[in-house]
Parts: structure tokens; C-alpha cells; sequence
């Protein structure tokens, strides 16, 4: 087992393997005016929830182009990530209210091949640009004048031979989503904004951390990388060793699920977080959770997995490990 993982890099990039992406907040540019009150972000494995509280200081009201950036789909490696949804535009599924109100989106798509846009190639040929669910391009089904252009611009890549001997391509751009709207914030009052999405969750069908498995030296950097990342503690990993044992099979059948939020856009608003509360919901009670607090402090003993700040300014991003039966 421990050679296997080795040999295949762990985590192993197999199909019950997947990379999380890293999706976080509302972004905008730098502003004096708007400040944040409070912040309640909810990551659970279904949804991501996040409650803001924005007062305007001023007497006028303040214009602001706020934007929530999806992440960058890089459809080379499409296989390998986590999409929490086939839908090829909001592909997260995204919403937001304004004072409990639903909020209309622009939602703003790009194609690019290194620093050339090629959606106006892409719409050309009719061609989605996030091929996704009944969506996805059939490379072998195109013309041949439509493929050998395509695959001239760089927007085609090879991907090896077919069973009959035949070359195999893959689409080779990578597609930038933006959801943005502009907002008024009126003078010297509270709005309250919301905002839900469905999270890119990693996951792989075993844990490097395990007994039977961080022991190995070949093991060793991986280990280190995950310790550090998640700040994964000795208590953590002994609570984990009661549960899995020395055995180097993972006959308890525990998982891993992880998850990433851009949390330091947080801080482009007039002065720190007031007020700010972090819930982390790992779906169920007996699965390990290990994260990078920070400053953030646990909200209770009896509730670990709920942190609070006062003053916040995020200064760096979260990423959450999840260890248990899914």
C-alpha cells in the first residue's frame, strides 16, 4: 500500500481522487468609505454560507463594483478538480441577496490561451466555453477544418492515442468566471448581504496521515506538507491512531475532504471585521476537522468547530482538512 501511494505521488490522482479549488468571498477594490461590521462564513461540505453587515461612514451614498470571482478552470486539468456542479457558466451555483432580497448577476466569461483571449474563437464555432455535463466537446465529432484551427491556436492539446491508434486531443484554454454587480450603499445605514455557493471539495479515499501510512520516510515530506497547511496536531493525530491503528490497510475506511476559502479580501474594506464568526460544519459529529486558527479563537469549549475575532483583518486564507466515514 505505502508503495503504491508512493509510486502514484499521493495524493493519487485517480477517478475517486479530486483537487478542491480555492473559492472564497466578495472582492472590490480598496475602499475608505464601507465598512465591514460583521462577517458570519459557514464552510460545510454542501454549501457555504456567508452573513455580511456593511455601513456606509459617509453622508453621500457610495457606488461599488463588487465582483465574486470563480475560480480559474484550467480544462487541461479539468479531470483532476472537484466541480461541485455541471452548470457551465455558475458552475457553484452562486446567489446573493441584498436585505433578504434575491440579486440579479452579470456574469462575466473568458476563454485564454496564456495571456490571449480566445472567446471570440470559442462562440465562433459554437463552442461552450466551460464544456462541462451534456456540454462537453467531442473533439473526434468537429470538422476537420474546425480542429486543425483549433488545434493550431494552442486551444487543443494532445492526450495521447485512441484503443485504433489514433492521436486524442483536450481542450487546452483556461476559462476565468467573474459574477459581479454594482451596489449603492446608502448613507449611514446597515445593509445586510448574503451570499451562498456550493464549495469544490477534495477528496481522496484514504488519509496520508494515518498511522500505518506517515511512518513511511518516503511518506515523510507529504506528511510534513499536510502538518503545516492545516496545522494538524499531535492530539489530532493520536485521536486519529485510535480510530485506524497501526494496520498499513485502511480497514477503518476513513476519507479525506478538503476545502478552501480566499479569506483575505476581507480586508479591502475601511478598517478591520468588527465582528467576525467562522462555523466550520463537517456534516457529522464524529469526523476529525483541522485548520489553521490564527487568530481566531474557539467561541466556546463545548463548541470547537465555531471561532470568533473581534478587529479581524484576514491575513491569510483557510484550509480546512476533514478526516472521517463519508
Amino acid at each position: 500500500m505505502i508503495a503504491l501511494l508512493v509510486a502514484t505521488s499521493w495524493p493519487a490522482r485517480a477517478n475517486d481522487s479530486a483537487a478542491e479549488l480555492s473559492i472564497g468571498g466578495l472582492q472590490f477594490v480598496r475602499t475608505k468609505d464601507v465598512t465591514m461590521a460583521s462577517e458570519e462564513l459557514r464552510i460545510g461540505l454542501d454549501k457555504v454560507n456567508v452573513r455580511y453587515q456593511f455601513v456606509n461612514q459617509t453622508s453621500k451614498p457610495v457606488a461599488l463594483t463588487v465582483a465574486f470571482p470563480l475560480p480559474d478552470i484550467d480544462l487541461s486539468e479539468a479531470e483532476n478538480i472537484a466541480l461541485p456542479s455541471s452548470n457551465p457558466v455558475n458552475f457553484v451555483e452562486f446567489e446573493t441577496r441584498i436585505d433578504g432580497n434575491p440579486v440579479p448577476l452579470t456574469i462575466d466569461q473568458r476563454a485564454m490561451v496564456g495571456n490571449k483571449d480566445v472567446t471570440a474563437l470559442l462562440r465562433q464555432f459554437k463552442l461552450p466555453l466551460l464544456p462541462l455535463g451534456d456540454r462537453e466537446i467531442r473533439v473526434a465529432d468537429l470538422p476537420a477544418t474546425t480542429r486543425t484551427k483549433l488545434i493550431d491556436d494552442g486551444l487543443l492539446m494532445p492526450a495521447g492515442m485512441s484503443d485504433n491508434g489514433r492521436q486524442q486531443y483536450t481542450p487546452g484554454w483556461i476559462t476565468k468566471t467573474s459574477a459581479v454587480r454594482e451596489q449603492v450603499f446608502p448613507p449611514a445605514r446597515t445593509v445586510i448581504v448574503e451570499h451562498q455557493y456550493r464549495p469544490s471539495v477534495g477528496s481522496s479515499p484514504d488519509t496520508v496521515l494515518r498511522s500505518g501510512l506517515r511512518r513511511s520516510a518516503a511518506l515523510g515530506p507529504e506528511v510534513e506538507r499536510y502538518r503545516k497547511e492545516y496545522c494538524v496536531t499531535d492530539a489530532f493525530l493520536a485521536e486519529l491512531d485510535k480510530r485506524t491503528g497501526n494496520s498499513p490497510d485502511n480497514a477503518a475506511k476513513l476519507q479525506e475532504r478538503r476545502i478552501s476559502y480566499v479569506l483575505k479580501t476581507g480586508a479591502n474594506w475601511a478598517g478591520p471585521i468588527r465582528s467576525f464568526t467562522l462555523t466550520i460544519d463537517p456534516g457529522g459529529d464524529d469526523r476529525l476537522v483541522s485548520f489553521c486558527p490564527g487568530r481566531l479563537k474557539p467561541s466556546s469549549v463545548d463548541n470547537s468547530r465555531q471561532f470568533t475575532a473581534s478587529d479581524f483583518k484576514p491575513d491569510a486564507d483557510l484550509k480546512i482538512l476533514m478526516i472521517g466515514k463519508f
